[in-house]
């Protein structure tokens, strides 16, 4: 079988008079810092980071960087030991996260809106005994410390690193990031790293659909994927942005998506337009109208509100991630600005990214006729793929609905701690069914997890979804099925519904189920609609369906 036929996309790898490689393999075994140091020394005074006003050098970031090594050491943190963060989209973030590199540890992002039993099971599962985190978190990790190993805690403010940073308070028991930077010798420790297998990170899984799982990334791991990406698919872009062009990431960056920009930009020396919340539109809004970015990441519900804040025609390149985009935002938005959203797709155990929408892109550089709206993109160079039937194991034909499978250099080393774990003879089983178009195109479908039973039939929630958002009255809807009480075995559809301001009460349930019933088959329109004024959201603003089916198995309970 030829490869155009056994692999369609890498005949979409051809943009124009540009041709993608195909491989871009060998991949350095290297330490992933190494990527961070080459760019300090290429572009030292350029911009690293704009953040809250102040703009910090390459030069300056890699000082700082090397001082919190050698703090790290001085307190104790040896290779292989695991430091835990709890941080915003922040300059401490990025300085942290290569610190910890640097001083031979492993890097545990943890999420800065989790409760303590969530910092007692990652903390505690991790062996964390060194935290860095906010000065307004410290309570909370106080709390959780006696239950865990951690020993040092080490606090920052949001305000540190920018044009107002804040006096140094002493609080007794814990170090000041800054004051361990400003007295440490730039000097840190050699580590010999193994990069196949040393971890650089750490992850933990959002716990959307069950109990986290440590996602164990090494070294290799991250570095392949941070070539797999931008510099594979932006190469005919390369020469006019490297070192000059910034990207705007506003997602957080202990998430995998927020944490494969920050990578991704320190890669290519693009200066990281660093966003600590968000939620505030407003201040993305002026940085897009006021820094021009070449690039902004974002998630579907942040459009969502761009869109309602008309900020007019750009030339940046926008790109989506960590929730699927309803075709209806990507419509609008194009409309409101003149460009497409790029959507990508991966996952923690793939460091993330495994797909890019290179259709987006390539139109508008006029490089492609056509453009895959909707779609998730074709496989990243040197990424494996098959899509498998659920029931017989094999794989399915193109336009047919399977189990998404993905292998290649970016694929986790297994599930903490045991090397393999999560895995079946290399191959990642996402949990996600798609389907791949003759162009070699993928389109999520749903989550395994995710679709509804009706009566042997299959129902994808987030086609259900889609149809119901594209009433012009909804701002938000979420599907998900419940138990059918009248048939064992079988489930309901449920659907969640915000309306647009000023639709409150004009809007009825028989309304949207004569507009599901259009558009969707009879067993797939919701049999219940129930109106919110929001929905529950995870903390990178993906729809928590989880939360929803929770609640309503706790209603059956009663």
């Amino acid at each position: 079988m030829s490869a155009s036929i056994d692999k369609p996309w890498l005949d979409g790898y051809k943009l124009g008079p540009f041709q993608l490689e195909k491989t871009m393999g060998p991949y350095p075994e290297v330490p992933l810092f190494t990527f961070f140091d080459d760019t300090a020394l290429r572009y030292p005074q350029r911009p690293a980071c704009l953040y809250l006003g102040r703009k910090i050098t390459w030069k300056e970031l890699k000082l700082y960087v090397d001082k919190l090594a050698s703090a790290l050491k001085d307190l104790g943190v040896e290779k292989c030991d695991k430091v835990a963060t709890i941080l915003p989209t922040c300059p401490q973030f990025v300085i942290s996260d290569y610190a910890i590199q640097k001083a031979g540890a492993t890097h545990v992002p943890c999420s800065l809106l989790h409760k303590s039993h969530d910092l007692i099971y990652e903390i505690g599962e991790s062996g964390a005994e060194t935290v860095i985190c906010l000065d307004r978190s410290l309570d909370l990790v106080n709390s959780v410390k006696s239950k865990t190993k951690l020993k040092t805690i080490i606090i920052t403010s949001v305000e540190d690193y920018s044009l107002n940073k804040p006096e140094i308070e002493d609080i007794p028991g814990v170090y000041y990031i800054r004051d361990l930077i400003a007295k440490s010798p730039p000097e840190p420790p050699q580590v010999e790293i193994d990069p196949r297998e040393d971890l650089a990170a750490l992850v933990f899984t959002g716990g959307a659909t069950g109990k986290p799982k440590g996602v164990m990334l090494t070294h290799y791991n991250l570095t392949s994927n941070t070539i797999q990406s931008l510099p594979w698919a932006l190469s005919p872009l390369q020469d006019g942005i490297r070192g000059k062009s910034s990207i705007l990431i506003g997602v957080p960056t202990f998430h995998a998506y927020g944490h494969w920009a920050v990578r991704a930009a320190v890669y290519w020396g693009l200066q990281m337009i660093l966003i600590p919340d968000p939620r505030d539109t407003d201040v993305i809004v002026e940085l897009l109208k006021r820094t021009r970015p070449f690039m902004a990441s974002l998630v579907p519900t942040q459009y969502m509100r761009l869109i309602e804040k008309k900020i007019g025609r750009t030339n940046t390149t926008f790109a989506s991630g960590a929730a699927p985009l309803p075709p209806k935002i990507t419509k609008d938005f194009k409309q409101a600005t003149g460009m497409p959203i790029t959507e990508a797709y991966g996952l923690t155990e793939t460091g993330p990214l495994t797909h890019f929408n290179l259709s987006s892109f390539a139109k508008i550089t006029g490089f492609m006729p056509f453009e895959k709206t909707g779609s998730i993109g074709v496989p990243v160079v040197d990424t494996e793929v098959k899509v498998i039937d659920d029931i017989t194991g094999e794989d399915v034909d193109p336009g047919d609905v399977g189990e998404l499978y993905i292998r290649g250099p970016q694929v986790m080393k297994g599930y903490w701690p045991d090397a393999g774990a999560g895995l079946k003879d290399g191959w990642l089983p996402t949990g996600d069914l798609c389907r791949m178009d003759e162009d070699g195109y993928f389109f999520l479908v749903d989550r395994n997890k995710d679709m509804i039973n009706v009566s042997g039939n299959k129902v994808y929630s987030t086609r259900v979804d889609e149809v119901i958002f594209e009433h012009p009255a909804v701002a938000s809807a979420v599907t998900i099925g419940i138990p059918d009480p009248d048939r064992p075995g079988s489930e309901r559809v449920k659907a969640f519904v915000v309306l647009r301001d000023g639709h409150d009460g004009k809007v009825t349930v028989n309304d949207i189920i004569s507009h599901c019933k259009e558009k969707l088959a009879p067993y797939a329109v919701p049999k219940m609609v129930e109106f919110r004024e929001s929905l529950p959201l995870t903390v990178t603003e993906k729809l928590f369906k989880k939360q929803l089916r929770d609640e309503e198995m706790e209603k059956l309970k009663t």
